[in-house]
């Protein structure tokens, strides 16, 4: 986990022990999971299982239990290549590739010869268009394209569930608060500091909360506080993972987690539908 003192634009747990660390103390299993696609046998794809025991916490503070994340994770040698490979492949899909430049032939004007081609002394000029004169074209200027790159959805998803396994491994990295959307009976920052200080978070340091549903008084509780990222199963991303301090769950999300992230998971066979194209994309 990162401490305070990292930079703002830093990930923070690209800098965790999964990442940096081949001795790690939590036990893993590894396992290979490998369908053939199309009548021929894809290359077995290499995963881990990581069990992390993470406190259950009261809404007063109180320590009332414990519960487990058990997640797939990749291999301690290419955590890093995948997660990375996740993240890049958000950011860039993000790009809108709108920019655009006018070249010579395009900039309005310039139809006409400025002077004589000869004895003037000047060098010769066909344009006022030209790059050379401000108001002329642009040499080698952005034009509109696509950003996006595509990737296999089984490698998004491990991609996830490494960085969310990462954060609970780590010591103090993650927590488990008991559901506290009826605890807010009208919107109050105050009263969200004081909780978060209950549940041993700073203000000042990136956190992130996992909830299945945000109520509305504690979406609008939390949301002067810079720090804090409130995101449920649907606006689950990989960038506010890495981009967080510590992760806050709730007893519904970690059921969720282990759902759709554990080792017992299924795996949709839409997933295999990307596996070409991101061999492609590789």
């Amino acid at each position: 986990m990162a401490s305070s003192a990292t930079t703002p634009n830093s990930l923070s747990f690209f800098s965790s022990s999964l990442f940096l660390s081949s001795s790690h103390k939590i036990p893993k299993t590894y396992i290979s999971v490998a369908k053939p696609i199309s009548g021929r046998v894809s290359k077995p794809l290499s995963v881990a299982s990581q069990l992390a025991t993470l406190p259950i916490l009261s809404f007063e503070g109180d320590k009332i239990g414990e519960t487990y994340l058990d997640l797939k994770t990749a291999p301690e040698d290419t955590a890093r290549a995948v997660v990375h490979r996740a993240i890049v492949n958000d950011l860039q899909n993000k790009r809108r590739g709108t920019a655009s430049t006018l070249t010579r032939g395009e900039v309005r004007g310039g139809g006409i010869k400025p002077y004589s081609q000869k004895k003037t002394g000047n060098a010769r000029r066909g344009s006022q268009r030209t790059p050379l004169r401000p108001g002329g074209g642009v040499v080698f200027g952005p034009k509109p394209r696509d950003w996006s790159i595509k990737i296999n959805r089984k490698e998004k998803r491990l991609a996830i569930s490494t960085a969310i396994s990462s954060a609970a491994a780590a010591e103090g990295g993650a927590i488990v608060v008991e559901e506290f959307g009826d605890k807010f009976q009208k919107p109050k920052t105050k009263d969200f500091l004081a909780a978060m200080e209950r549940w041993g978070l700073d203000p000042k340091e990136k956190a992130m909360f996992l909830m299945m549903d945000v109520e509305e008084n504690v979406a609008k509780s939390g949301r002067n506080i810079g720090t804090l990222r409130m995101l449920t199963p649907r606006t689950l991303n990989l960038f506010d993972i890495l981009n967080s301090d510590k992760l806050v769950l709730t007893p519904a999300a970690v059921e969720f987690l282990n759902a759709r992230y554990g080792v017992d998971s299924e795996i949709d066979e839409e997933d295999e539908d990307d596996t070409e194209g991101a061999e492609e994309a590789a």
